[in-house]
């Protein structure tokens, strides 16, 4: 798997809150698409709620001659129309949120299939039968989870493993340098179940693009200024103190602020890929550099150091049991 993935939630224009991420017409995400196989990344994220379908349109028309030159992965669960069968992951839904991603992508297989949230009111095992249905009939390579709580994802695993059905492999979740939380439950359970990690949102929903400072008003292209309610909550104060951190090592190394952060993440474990995006041609290629070359020891540990916060509970007392506990990063 590519250490980079692009996510094509920039592609299509169904509302405001994906028009904050970009407007990517037809022939830009084409370019895109180019740009992104020339350097070597060759793995698209998508999914079905994505400009109510018109990202897994725009995607399939980029990649159409291409198909088995690249990696595809897209999501279900959330709502996609109004209807009660409309929305979660109940085999009725799932087979046919499937049939209809695959129909908008141009493709006869998904090669990475994500459940996009929990859902609780669908027994497990029915959810893991259709999906196991799904990879057996070929339309689906591999299951992934996304946005699960640590025990969502271990009753899976753990119900997979009882009736022998398809397992997620894969889990897309929320980390970066503002962003720890990922590391407390999921990464234990990743690093102990053989679960590789798919970053979204590396950089803070966009606020570690290095264009935001203390003093200085948000950009006026900022996708925060209409989405920042919708997105992981952090303090001015703590986004600052790591801009401060990375700026210190982008001196050191001469890396862009984002490059640094993206990097970051490359290095800790589970993480298998990072999901990057972009607006423009310039902001892809400046993402694309933060691949083949790596921090120092010292540079990860100061921002470590920078980004840490206190632990919640259990999590804070098991750091005082480490000798026979130990945690997978400091």
């Amino acid at each position: 798997m590519p250490e980079l993935c692009f996510g094509a939630g920039t592609f299509g224009t169904s509302n405001e809150f994906f028009k904050a991420w970009s407007e990517t017409t037809q022939e830009e995400a084409i370019r895109i698409v180019d740009i992104c196989m020339e350097a070597g990344v060759n793995f698209f994220d998508t999914a079905d709620i994505y400009s109510e379908g018109a990202s897994e349109e725009i995607l399939g028309k980029a990649i159409k001659g291409r198909r088995d030159k690249v990696i595809i992965s897209t999501k279900a669960t959330f709502s996609s129309g109004k209807g009660p069968n409309d929305q979660g992951s109940s085999r009725y839904h799932l087979v046919r949120a499937c049939e209809a991603s695959l129909k908008r992508l141009g493709t006869d297989h998904i090669d990475l299939y994500f459940m996009h949230g929990f859902d609780a009111l669908t027994p497990v095992e029915e959810t893991l039968r259709a999906l196991d249905y799904l990879v057996s009939s070929g339309k689906i390579g591999y299951i992934g989870a996304s946005n699960f709580s640590g025990w969502h994802l271990m009753k899976a695993l753990a119900t997979s493993e009882k009736y022998g059905l398809a397992r997620y492999v894969a889990y897309q979740g929320y980390y970066s340098l503002i962003g720890r939380d990922y590391e407390w439950e999921l990464m234990p359970l990743g690093l102990d179940q053989g679960v590789g990690a798919l970053v979204w949102s590396p950089l803070g929903w966009g606020r570690l693009t290095g264009k935001i400072r203390r003093n200085q008003p948000l950009p006026a292209t900022s996708r925060l200024h209409k989405t920042a309610d919708n997105g992981p909550p952090v303090p001015d104060e703590r986004v600052y103190g790591v801009v401060d951190a990375l700026d210190a090592v982008a001196k050191e190394t001469g890396k862009s602020v984002p490059q640094i952060a993206l990097n970051w993440l490359l290095q800790r474990p589970t993480v298998a890929s990072v999901i990057i995006g972009a607006r423009d041609e310039g902001q892809l290629k400046e993402n694309l550099g933060a691949v083949g070359w790596s921090l120092t020891a010292a540079q990860l540990a100061a921002l470590d150091a920078a980004s840490a916060v206190t632990l919640a509970y259990p999590y804070w007392h098991q750091r005082g049991f480490t000798e026979r506990n130990p945690p997978p990063v400091a």
